[in-house]
Formats: structure tokens, C-alpha cells, sequence
């Protein structure tokens, strides 16, 4: 019988194929994946925003204009699941890069559906540019596969942080973006996709360049055998037989489809009072604002105070959005308190809930529910952004944010029931 490998405690450094594991280490990895999601997020932010345009224009109906939107969150449901399976193949390197590549080629795409006014082929290259967003999903987990549990959820909310960098650069590349796309002969309102490839490229070099070693290997490498079952399981298969991790996964869904659904009816509600494409803007800056300026204090919050706190903490200001925007609706100065109480809350429940993710199960089997997870975060986005046209036609915006709280509170309970669960195994929350 094979002895047991002798206990040290937390690991804090190891060697790899002749690197060192450590603390050092996992400082170059969040570098490196904070360089790349700035790089993405400016590739996703110059075009997804021209994404509604575009699909009317070619279309020849304001009624396609949503699809460029459900194509992209589409895009990253498909690509979450197998560029999982590719890191745990060949490690996050390859994974991410090939998902900012394949944006990419979506970008060029985007681009000749203009040139040859063919709608389909814009829906295309807008699902291929989701796979942009869920690299920049799996890249928040990349930032956890050599972090210490004291500083998990914190190195995770950098990652997130940084998209900010990416959302508020984007949309300002429009001016430059059509001046250059002039300059080399593409069609109007595209010369921000010639952005996003260059920036696409830029990321993919980065994440290939960066993260040597790979993260995920080495961390696969140090793992315990005396604990770990010789081959992964499926994502699937995880949520059917560990109720930690199941819990972990509904929080971010459920969060995200709050957030969803009361945001993609914002503007309309406030168009509809006649705000100014101006005001509807600054309310929505608001609003990513608070998804992700604040996400390294929720992180640093996760780490000392506890996971389920913050989860807590976030749909406690998820529930005062939306009250909020159920009792003041007509007013804009109450919608947009909303707007950025319910960045903050969705900020707060994705922190720790991907934190918990990342945590729920051992090393080789994170990819797999990770990819599940960030399947499950954009489906219920895509649902709950598709069920809140109609509640707002037949509620309006207020009831709209009452029937929201329904969800806080699926939430609420189960973080009850899962702390008792934590309370009688004895188990510490985060491992």
C-alpha cells in the first residue's frame, strides 16, 4: 500500500516543472489575467454596444435590434462548457486564449455581414464574439487556482474589477474606431470591430505569453491524490452529487438573473418617461459602475468576514434596489438609487458565490463545474432578460421590481438552509 503523503498544512509554494509555486507566482497570474480581461473587455465594450444597430440596420427592422444581445449571451452559454474542458486538457492558457481568438474571428465576421449586408451572418459573428465574454468569465476563476483560501474570493475580485477598465474604454473607442475604419475602407459604424480584433489578439497573446506555467496545471499537479479521484467528473454530475456546490451555483445564477431583468428594462422604462439618451446613459454608467468598482472590497469582505455574509450582505441590497424601483419607479433620482444598488448587490453575490465555486470541489473537477456555473449564469440571464419584456408590458416597472424579490428570497432560504448544513458538518466555510 502506498504511504500517505505527509500533511503541511496550506500550501503556500511547491515547484513545477522547475517554477516556483508561490505567493510570487500567483501575483504574475492575476497580472496576467487583469492584462487580458482590460484587452477583452475594450474589445467587447467597442462593439457589442454597435451589436443593436447594426442587427436593425441589416435587418431592416428595430424589432431584430435585441438579438444582437441574445446572440452574445448565447455565444457564451455555448462556449463556457468546452473551453472548460479544453483547461482541463491543456490548462487555462490555451483555454482563454483560444476563447479570445475565436471573439475575434467573430469580430472579422461581424465585419464581412456588413460589407455583404447579410444579416445571419452578423448574428454569427456576434454569438462568436460571446465567447469574449466567457473568457472573461473563466478568467475570474483562473485567478483562484493557485490563490490561498484567505485570499481566494479577494484575487478573484481584482479579475472582475479590471473588466471595469475594459466597459468604460469600449464605448469611447466609437469616435477613433469609425475614423479608422474609414481610413481602411469599412463600412460605417464597423471600425470599432477592427478594434475589437486587435484588442482580441492583443488579449490571446497575452494570456499565451503570461501564464507560464499554466495556473490550473500547476495547481492540478500539487494536488492531494490521497483525497482527489484519479479523473475528473462532469459538471453535471458534481451539481447532482454535491449540495455545496449546487448552492454555490444558484447564487451567481439567480443574482445575475435579477440584475438582468431589472437592467435590460431600465432604459425602456425611462425612455418611456421621456429621459434623454444622455440621462439613460448616465444611469446605466451607474450601474456597471457599481457591478465592478467595488468587487475587490466585497472580495477582501469575502475572505475575512465569510462567504455566505456577503452573499447575504449582496441580496440585502438586491431586495433595497428592488423595493426601491417597485415604490419609486417614476422618479429618476429613485431608478437610478436602484440601478446602482443593484450593481452593488449583483457585485456582492458574485464575488462570493464564484469564491464558493471555486472552492466546493478539489482542484481537477473546478473547470468542469466552473464551466457549468458560467453556463448557468448566462442562461438565467437570457431567461430572466427574456421574461422581463413581458412582466413590464403587463406590470410595468414597478411590479416588475416586486415580483424580483422572489427571487432574493430563493436565495435567502437556501443560504439559511445551506449555513444550518455548514453549522452541523462542522466544515469551515471556505477550504
Amino acid at each position: 500500500m502506498r504511504p500517505a503523503p505527509p500533511s503541511a498544512g496550506p500550501r503556500s509554494s511547491a515547484t513545477v516543472t522547475g517554477h516556483a509555486i508561490g505567493v510570487p507566482q500567483q501575483r504574475k497570474v492575476v497580472s496576467v489575467l487583469v492584462g487580458g480581461q482590460i484587452f477583452g473587455g475594450i474589445g467587447m465594450g467597442a462593439t457589442l454596444s454597435l451589436g443593436s444597430l447594426l442587427a436593425a440596420e441589416l435587418s431592416g427592422s428595430p424589432a431584430w435590434s435585441g438579438m444582437a444581445a441574445t446572440m452574445s449571451t448565447l455565444g457564451a452559454a455555448i462556449a463556457a462548457v468546452p473551453l472548460a474542458r479544453l483547461a482541463v486538457a491543456r490548462g487555462r492558457r490555451l483555454s482563454l486564449s483560444t476563447g479570445a481568438l475565436i471573439a475575434g474571428t467573430g469580430a472579422v465576421i461581424a465585419i464581412t455581414s456588413v460589407s455583404a449586408s447579410v444579416f445571419p451572418l452578423l448574428l454569427l459573428g456576434l454569438m462568436l464574439l460571446g465567447a469574449g465574454s466567457a473568457v472573461n468569465l473563466q478568467a475570474r476563476f483562473a485567478a483562484t487556482d493557485l490563490a490561498l483560501p484567505g485570499t481566494r474570493a479577494r484575487d478573484l475580485s481584482i479579475v472582475i474589477w479590471s473588466t471595469t477598465i475594459g466597459a468604460v474604454l469600449g464605448p469611447n473607442l466609437f469616435g477613433p474606431g469609425e475614423a479608422i475604419g474609414a481610413s481602411l475602407g469599412l463600412p460605417p459604424l464597423t471600425g470599432a470591430f477592427a478594434f475589437s480584433v486587435g484588442a482580441q489578439l492583443a488579449a490571446a497573446l497575452v494570456y499565451l505569453t503570461g501564464l507560464r506555467p499554466d495556473p490550473l496545471l500547476a495547481a492540478m499537479s500539487m494536488r492531494d491524490l490521497s483525497v482527489e479521484a484519479a479523473r475528473p467528473r462532469s459538471g453535471m454530475l458534481i451539481l447532482r452529487k454535491n449540495p455545496r456546490a449546487r448552492y454555490a451555483v444558484a447564487v451567481v445564477a439567480l443574482s445575475h438573473a435579477t440584475m438582468v431583468a431589472l437592467m435590460s428594462m431600465t432604459p425602456v422604462h425611462l425612455r418611456e418617461h421621456g429621459a434623454t439618451l444622455i440621462v439613460v446613459g448616465f444611469t446605466i454608467s451607474l450601474h456597471i459602475a457599481g457591478m465592478y468598482a467595488l468587487s475587490p472590497v466585497f472580495g477582501w469582505l469575502a475572505d475575512k468576514a465569510g462567504r455566505l455574509r456577503v452573499v447575504l450582505l449582496g441580496q440585502a441590497m438586491l431586495l433595497a434596489s428592488l423595493i426601491i424601483a417597485g415604490v419609486a419607479a417614476d422618479t429618476r433620482t429613485g431608478v437610478t438609487v436602484s440601478l446602482i444598488l443593484l450593481g452593488l448587490g449583483w457585485s456582492a453575490s458574485v464575488v462570493a458565490g464564484s469564491a464558493m465555486v471555486a472552492e466546493s470541489v478539489h482542484t481537477q473537477d473546478r473547470p468542469a463545474l466552473q464551466g457549468v456555473s458560467d453556463l448557468s449564469m448566462n442562461a438565467a440571464g437570457a431567461l430572466g432578460g427574456a421574461l422581463a419584456g413581458p412582466v413590464l408590458a403587463a406590470v410595468g416597472y414597478s411590479g416588475l421590481g416586486f415580483l424580483g424579490t422572489a427571487l432574493v428570497a430563493v436565495v435567502v432560504l437556501w443560504t439559511a438552509l445551506h449555513a444550518r448544513r455548514v453549522l452541523v458538518s462542522g466544515r469551515p466555510e471556505h477550504s
